[in-house]
Parts: C-alpha cells; structure tokens; sequence
C-alpha cells in the first residue's frame, strides 16, 4: 500500500499535532501557540475552523464525557470549557522552565495518558503520566514522550519516545491502567517516530517527523504501508470522518528554514487520505 495525502484545511498553523475525531468534530492543537483548533469536516475539507486560547504550550487536548476538554498544557492538566474558560486540575508536574507536555490521549478506559519533553530535546528529564482525576507518574526517563496507542483487544498499549528511534510495546490491563513488560515493537527507518493511531484491524499508523510521511506496521511490526506527504515533518495522525475510513494528519513548520516555508507550502496544515480501512474515534476522559 502507497498512498498520497492531501491537504484539507484552510487553516496552516506553525506546529499542527494532537489530532483527535469525537462526535461530528476533527480537532487538533497547535502546541507552541497553546491554541486547541476544533473544525467540522464535509467529506472533503475542515470547514468553520474555530480555536482556544489556553495561555500555555498545549501538548495534547482530549474531550470530556461531560463536556468540554481535558488538557495537557504547560506541565500540568487542566479543563477548558466550551466558553474558553481554563480551570486547573492539577498543579505543575514538573519545572515548566525545561519541560512542556507532548503528545497524549485517552486509553480504552477513559484515563489520560500524557508525557512531557525537554525543550533542547537532547535530556532524559522527561516523565510520561497517567491522570484519572490524580496524577501518576508512569515513566522516568524519558526524552521526547510521544505517539500512544492501544491494539483493539485492550491488551497491549504501544508507546514512542522519540529519540530510540523505535515504537515499544507494553502489556496492558485495561481494568487497573497498568502497563508491563516493556518491549521493542519495531525501529522505524526513514525519519524520526512521532504520533501514532492503531487501526480497527490493529495495525499502527506512525508519523515520521523528518520523513514526509505515515508507515502502517501490521500486528508482527512488519511495515505495511506507506503514506506519503508533500512536506518535510509529519507529527500525527487519527482515523475521523462520519465513517472512520478518513486518516487526518497533522503536519509541522517547525524547524524549517525560510527557504523550506516557502518550498512546502501547505506545512503546517491538516491532510487526509482513504486508506480503505477504518479507526476508532477518540475515547473521552472520564
């Protein structure tokens, strides 16, 4: 399988990430901006794009079951209201001078999985976290917290730390949280691996920052597929649409230069393709 992306949003950001589908809304974050963009989409396009200001670096936003958003912004959690209102739900995990949240996303049971990374990008000072409504830490250790994804039985959550070049692979148990076991999964070739999404078939989708593309890896960790993009840093992807069979990806203009901006035109906005298979919509907190 090779595809190629298209562009699909008439909104281009400066670092597109976090992207998430949940009733009849595609959303994503712009990190450094710390804006959650929310837009609705006609089969083709994103279309009546609208966006939060939360005032802090926003690694990663997921809907609330009781409305609203659960944020990973700063070091911290916090809530934001449809209104715009920002409530925080915990204090700084961590010293917000050399650390800012990353990517994160809800497990199968509701819970919110979110890491941090350095801002020099180079130290293993950084955490992955786990918030039910208290947080926990889960890792130490870390460099770049990254992609999450957990295969359609529940039994196993997969997990990137940008810098070992690799996807892991841990046990799961979906009744506690906890997770177990940790293991290579497969060492990605051709750019850096950043987010991820797993398929209803349980094969993972893993954006390579640096590679201008997505590579499917099925059950075995056996590349499958092959997504390619007009543009140098791809940083995520989700499964969305009416039906689940539309991948979004995000994109980045982040560390390009002036010369590179103006060659990649559309970095930093949303792309889609149909890879003829489906995905799960994002799982709400709580």
């Amino acid at each position: 399988m090779e595809l190629t992306a298209e562009p699909c949003s008439p909104v281009r950001v400066e670092h597109a990430e976090g992207p998430f589908w949940y009733g009849d809304r595609f959303g994503w974050v712009d990190i450094m901006a710390g804006r959650l963009w929310l837009a609705g989409f006609d089969g083709t396009t994103l279309t009546a794009p609208r966006s939060h200001d939360v005032g802090r670096p926003l690694g990663a936003a997921v809907p609330d079951a009781a409305g609203g958003w659960v944020l990973a912004a700063g070091t911290a959690f916090l809530r934001l209201d449809e209104d715009g209102t920002v409530t925080p739900l915990t204090e700084d995990l961590a010293d917000p001078s050399p650390l800012r949240m990353n990517d994160g996303k809800c497990d199968p049971a509701g819970r919110f999985w979110a890491g941090t990374m350095a801002y020099d990008e180079s130290r293993p000072i950084a955490s992955l976290y786990v918030f039910d409504g208290r947080p926990g830490t889960v890792l130490n250790g870390v460099t770049i917290s990254n992609g999450l994804g957990w295969s359609p039985d529940h039994r196993l959550m997969y997990y990137i730390d940008t810098p070992t070049g690799r996807v892991d692979v841990f046990d799961y148990d979906a009744d506690s949280g906890a997770v177990s076991g940790r293991r290579p999964f497969v060492a990605v070739e051709g750019g850096h691996p950043d987010g991820m999404t797993v398929d209803d078939e349980g094969f993972l989708w893993v954006a390579l920052w640096g590679g201008g593309a997505v590579h499917r890896y099925d059950p075995s960790g056996r590349l499958a597929g092959v997504v390619r993009l007009p543009v140098t840093n791809v940083s995520s992807c989700c499964f969305g649409g009416a039906d689940g069979t539309t991948l979004f990806v995000t994109t980045s203009q982040q560390g390009l230069s002036a010369e590179q901006r103006e060659a990649e035109p559309d970095a930093g906005r949303i792309f889609r393709v149909s890879p003829g298979v489906s995905g799960p919509p994002a799982t709400p907190f709580g």
